[in-house]
């Protein structure tokens, strides 16, 4: 095992990636499943920007379907990077399905405003905007994490507080409806293709839990699920990917605050989470990894109990429907 190292996980050769996702790509899709192509949602962001780049050279422009999903809490940036994207890589089969209308069908809005004046009685979605997140503070000690649900009025003023396990678990619950509704729309465009739909979470979502059973985890083939975000950002600069995608702050789009993927999940900046995670997986010991990152070593050891807490406690994510009964 190399000596850990704050360049362990850059990749050496970004082309030589490429060309490998791209055949086992084709194959997985044209032979493995046949189907005839790829479907994927695309919503300005750096890792279903790269999927898509890599559907291009593995089925061809003609063979890649691009759907835009936004809901009325989505940010207008997201649609313009997006079709930036699409006409990067000429995909002309590009559709936008706006899921506000199927949202209020479930109550959406509605369940997760109710957890919110829970919390927060004056709270009223056409005067403040929302968003759920977690501090970094908890992730370098024995604690559990702690959410907290931030209301910004007008004027910008945040107000705080922190999240009961009814509430989270309400917020939660109901703005997965957003993932699950656009995993349906997928797989209506893969049906009427013909085609496989391309899931877009990175190595980070896959294993720490970072998205929804049935909802952004449900897809055909997942293309950079095995990629540390900085791996995909290597990519992307090989690949050619518009700019602003590169230089947008990952973000949830999910609530009407606007929200970085750190402050609601990660708790670090992405560069840090992957050196981190790459230890802690590889298990190099605390000490090597401290010592490289100018840390203590009783941080590290901490941050590898969370770690080890996060994947533990999503693990049920990633597993299939349950099926062994009666020893059948």
């Amino acid at each position: 095992m190399k000596p850990f190292s704050r360049d362990i996980i850059r990749l050496e050769n970004p082309k030589e990636v490429v060309d490998k996702i791209v055949v086992k790509l084709a194959d997985d899709v044209l032979k493995n499943l046949k189907r005839s192509g790829g479907v994927i949602g695309i919503s300005g962001g750096i890792d279903s920007a790269v999927c898509l780049a890599l559907s291009v050279k593995a089925f061809g422009p003609d063979k890649t379907v691009a759907i835009m999903m936004p809901d009325k809490d989505t940010s207008p940036e997201s649609e313009i990077l997006a079709r930036e994207l699409a006409d990067r890589f000429s995909v002309k089969s590009l559709f936008m399905e706006n899921m506000t209308d199927t949202l209020t069908g479930f109550n959406c809005y509605k369940r997760r405003d109710e957890a919110v004046k829970r919390v927060f009685p004056e709270y009223n979605p056409t005067a403040y905007k929302m968003k759920i997140g977690i501090k970094q503070r908890g992730l370098f000690t024995n604690l559990p994490p702690v959410f907290s649900l931030t209301i910004i009025d007008k004027s910008g003023k945040e107000h705080e507080k922190p999240l009961h396990t009814n509430e989270y678990l309400q917020i939660v619950a109901s703005t997965n409806f957003k993932q699950r509704s656009r995993m349906a729309m997928l797989y209506y465009y893969a049906e009427t293709y013909h085609y496989a739909v391309i899931g877009t979470p990175n190595k980070h979502e896959s294993e720490q839990g970072f998205f929804v059973k049935y909802g952004d985890g449900g897809a055909d083939v997942m293309p950079i699920g095995n990629l540390y975000k900085t791996q995909v950002y290597q990519l992307a600069e090989f690949l050619g990917i518009p700019e602003g995608i590169i230089k947008r702050t990952p973000t949830t789009d999910t609530y009407p605050a606007e929200q970085t993927q750190e402050e609601f999940f990660y708790q670090l900046p992405i560069d840090l989470m992957d050196l981190y995670w790459y230890g802690f997986e590889n298990k190099y010991s605390p000490s090597e990894v401290a010592s490289v990152m100018g840390e203590t070593v009783e941080r590290i050891e901490a941050l590898y109990r969370n770690f080890e807490r996060k994947r533990s406690t999503t693990d049920y994510l990633r597993e299939p429907p349950i099926k062994d009964y009666f020893g059948i």
